[in-house]
């Protein structure tokens, strides 16, 4: 236990928890006395007399509506100093096409490996994981941290954090049974809450079976995944449609199902994929996102007026946007969202 709860271990989690977080109440608490906030901790994770808060959860609506958990600042030091010494280990066994929530991948690197693979094949097969994170069962994703974690206190620590988290996407989940499941299924341990950096690793070691599944033995050259959404690429569409079969029946030994209505599809047609349409000689952004920032751009300048805002903020959001954007073939959109508008002066609108 005692690198778990060591004195740079949890410095390091505390930096980690902290980057980009400072001006929140919860950070900014546990900031002002640091030292003793770390080594009280330290005693708690030592002693196993440490236990989770309760979560505060909201909707969003970026663009499906999803329920965001946030655990307490405490809560995510100790989720970090876990991760700081379980991730290597499981880091090694991960594919390379497997993007999300790790170092070197994220989306845009994501983008491009789909568009890689859309001039190499003709055929993509298209799908994801429906209701993901309030599907996760426990018991099954227990089995495969025990598989690399054997130190019985961190095996406590996870044991806490996945029974903290068990009941906040319960209304979330409709209930699906599986072969061999009796009418007690229902109430299998299940869900990670959305925002728990835990939960974005322990969604990669989840799937990590699935992801070894398609590389060695449905033998697919083609394959990227980010969390829940995944591509299968091929020369055909008879191979892709058999191994959709068999990727359904894998993904029913980890207590999941895929939405209804995919099929495969030439690659020319396009492929939505993490918020761009992507072509194997360019890549769009999908219409949505140009609209809804268009509104909220208007929004914001709305706001600069009537002075409750200043410049920089708009400044801020405008090169949030515009950086993500440029990623696809978007001159003319960005040209088309943010030029020919006139900037008003600030407070040249009376607040309502």
């Amino acid at each position: 236990m005692e690198p778990l709860a060591s004195w740079d271990n949890l410095q390091l989690a505390y930096r980690r928890a902290s980057k980009g977080k400072r001006g929140s109440l919860d950070a900014a608490a546990f900031d002002h006395r640091v030292e003793d906030n770390v080594l009280q901790l330290a005693h708690e994770l030592s002693s196993q007399l440490y236990r989770p808060g309760g979560y505060h959860s909201f909707f969003i609506h970026d663009p499906k509506r999803r329920l965001i958990s946030a655990a307490p600042f405490r809560d995510r030091v100790v989720h970090h100093a876990l991760c700081n010494l379980i991730e290597p280990r499981f880091e090694r066994s991960f594919i390379t096409d497997s993007y999300a929530n790790r170092m070197g991948k994220g989306t845009h690197a994501a983008r491009a490996r789909c568009q890689q693979y859309a001039r190499r094949f003709r055929y993509v097969w298209q799908a994801d994981v429906r209701q993901f994170f309030p599907s996760v069962d426990h018991q099954i994703l227990r089995c495969a941290l025990a598989r690399k974690v054997n130190d019985p206190h961190l095996i406590w620590l996870i044991d806490l954090i996945l029974d903290g988290g068990k009941e906040v996407l319960k209304a979330q989940y409709d209930m699906v049974y599986f072969a061999d499941d009796d009418l007690f299924a229902i109430n299998r341990p299940r869900g990670l809450p959305i925002g728990n950096l835990t939960s974005q690793f322990w969604a990669n070691v989840y799937m990590n079976p699935f992801d070894h599944f398609v590389k060695r033995e449905l033998r697919c050259h083609g394959y990227v995944r980010y969390v829940d959404d995944f591509l299968l690429f091929a020369d055909n569409k008879k191979t892709l449609w058999h191994w959709k079969t068999a990727a359904i029946e894998r993904l029913a030994l980890l207590r999941l199902t895929i939405h209804d209505g995919t099929h495969p599809r030439p690659v020319t047609e396009g492929i939505p994929f993490l918020g761009f349409q992507i072509f194997p000689d360019r890549m769009r952004l999908k219409r949505r996102n140009g609209v809804q920032y268009q509104q909220k751009f208007h929004r914001l300048l709305a706001q600069y007026a009537k002075g409750e805002i200043n410049l920089e903020q708009v400044t801020a959001s405008v090169r949030g946007w515009a950086n993500h954007a440029r990623w696809g073939n978007t001159v003319g959109l960005r040209k088309a969202v943010l030029m020919n508008t006139l900037v008003p002066k600030s407070g040249s609108l009376p607040k309502e």
